[in-house]
């Protein structure tokens, strides 16, 4: 009886193990598979995806592989020299120059040099050393009905918006341009207590809404503007005409994104879509325009005002010039903007398809400004993929008085081009308002990157001038920068971008390259006039 007991015993624990055993993997089965048929069924019966209906549950790999696809191409297949917007090798040596990192190149260049595009600057066998580059890199900008003049420097951080850009950023940001003494554009969002509290220099930019300094029904206050334009941290005014990532475009904060925070800030009401109409109602002409001007001048005490703008129809800029001329008003500064700017979210057509490109876009605006001899006084500002010290000294050699940067800014922040900014989930909490991601940035430790990458790319400017030769910035020319145009042939800035003749837009004959804006343009009208030819050949304009 004990044997069978012992038999009974020793058989029942080995079944109880085998049920037990079966009955975890049907458990698991169950846990496991039961969610996959759900989901297969669901796929066969929705009707909003062919595939998932044609292959049910195989064909949601499809839009797993679409959601890795740009990490993965940026982590494991992208070249140094490749990625967008902004390729690897840029991206590296902001990283290293906001860390103070080894930022040098191991055996030579990446780049084909004989590609049709590459460009270099000259050096000079009477190179300098460092010590004896006389300036200090910054420039002085005010005309001369400017009381308040601000001595910016070579490299500012461009506008990006409170809002757009989360807290943490907006005081890294400030926080660097203080630390390295460096101007921060406050983007159209308006002043926010995250652009004051780290005590940095700001360029305050107005927009079409007037954010910050307007009335209920949206058009501009003069006495919401003067309380803030005579902020001791306000240096500058910039008036937004347009922007190169959607030039003509008017943004649209959605009724989601504005918080009572923001629309404290923006003097709007919260939780309502507000719409920034594409053009401005406080002036509709270029002499409106410049007596426009004259009142902000005013109102902030004498502080540079100055208008930022991605070039269009070039007889549109021209008018504003034949109307600085008319009125004798002129802005103190003009921040040109390319066509290539970036912004969190744009249309796709506007990104790829309108607006200048900067250089093109730049050589322009200088030109207008020498042939109505305004140049003297108004110093343009560029923006536009402006990353490393080659990039300021192309912009520079073109006529440019000083360059702003929002991408360089961004990736010394710690941005990771993971290319999540029109959907508020930046994983680096730059671009997002969300406190999960936010808290990760810690300002402490990003505005001194800011700060270091501004103060390396500086310094990298200063090392080229003296390879140059050049003691001062304003010897740079368009002789000294050189670009290939075919397999066999280069031609110099000077030669793509041929020099007029100072006041040569003053009387006519007028350079031939601006004969048609000069027809076109009239300082009454943004609008281009009616121009054609009449029976005997001869052009007639109409004034639109």
């Amino acid at each position: 009886m004990r044997q069978i007991f012992i038999l009974s015993a020793v058989f029942s624990l080995i079944a109880i193990a085998v049920i037990s055993t079966f009955w975890s993997v049907f458990l698991w089965a169950y846990i496991i598979v039961l969610p996959l048929v759900l989901t297969g069924i669901y796929d066969m019966t929705q009707t909003k995806h062919t595939l998932w209906r044609n292959f049910p549950l195989m064909a949601r790999w499809r839009w797993i592989m679409e959601a890795l696809r740009v990490p993965m191409h940026q982590y494991f297949i992208e070249p140094e020299t490749g990625g967008a917007p902004t390729n690897r090798m840029f991206r590296s040596v902001v990283y290293q120059r906001s860390k103070k990192h080894l930022d040098t190149l191991p055996l030579g260049t990446k780049i084909d040099v004989y590609r049709i595009g590459y460009e270099w600057m000259d050096h000079s066998l009477s190179a300098l050393r460092e010590s004896e580059i006389k300036e200090d890199l910054r420039v002085l900008i005010g005309g001369s009905d400017c009381q308040q003049p601000y001595n910016a420097s070579l490299l500012n951080i461009s506008a990006m918006s409170f809002g757009a850009l989360s807290q943490n950023a907006i005081l890294a940001l400030n926080g660097g341009a203080k630390i390295d003494n460096f101007a921060h554009n406050t983007g159209e969002g308006s002043i926010s207590p995250y652009h004051l509290e780290p005590g940095g220099d700001l360029i305050w930019q107005i927009g079409t809404g007037y954010f910050g300094c307007r009335t209920r029904d949206g058009h501009f206050s003069d006495e919401l503007f003067k309380q803030k334009a005579n902020l001791s941290n306000v240096k500058m005014i910039e008036i937004k005409l347009s922007q190169g990532a959607k030039p003509g475009h008017g943004g649209i904060l959605p009724a989601s994104k504005n918080t009572p925070e923001i629309a404290k800030i923006r003097h709007i009401e919260p939780y309502v879509q507000v719409d920034s109409p594409p053009t401005h109602s406080a002036f509709s002409t270029p002499i409106e325009m410049m007596h426009f001007i004259k009142k902000c001048r005013d109102l902030s005490g004498g502080k540079p005002i100055g208008f930022k703008l991605c070039v269009g129809r070039r007889s549109e800029f021209v008018a504003i010039c034949k109307a600085m001329v008319e009125t004798g008003i002129k802005p103190d500064f003009i921040t040109v903007d390319g066509g290539e700017g970036g912004t969190g979210a744009a249309p796709l057509e506007y990104s790829n398809s309108v607006g200048v490109p900067l250089r093109d876009a730049l050589a322009f605006v200088v030109d207008c400004l020498m042939g109505f001899d305004l140049k003297k006084e108004i110093k343009v500002i560029v923006s536009g993929k402006i990353i490393t010290g080659f990039h300021l000294i192309k912009n520079l050699a073109l006529g440019a008085d000083c360059c702003n940067s929002a991408r360089g800014m961004m990736l010394a922040l710690g941005c990771i081009q993971s290319l999540e900014c029109n959907k508020n989930k930046c994983p680096t909490g730059i671009t997002t308002q969300d406190p999960r991601y936010t808290a990760g940035l810690v300002v402490a430790d990003k505005k001194q990157r800011i700060a270091n990458f501004h103060h390396e790319t500086i310094q990298s400017v200063r090392e080229l001038l003296a390879a140059s030769g050049l003691e001062q910035t304003k010897l740079l020319n368009r002789s000294h920068i050189h670009r290939r145009v075919s397999a066999t042939q280069t031609l110099r800035y000077d030669q793509v971008f041929p020099y007029i003749v100072t006041g040569s837009l003053l009387n006519a004959p007028y350079p031939k390259q601006f004969e048609q804006e000069m027809k076109e343009a009239s300082a009454n009208s943004f609008r281009a006039k009616k121009c054609f030819a009449n029976v005997d050949g001869e052009m007639v304009c109409m004034v639109p």
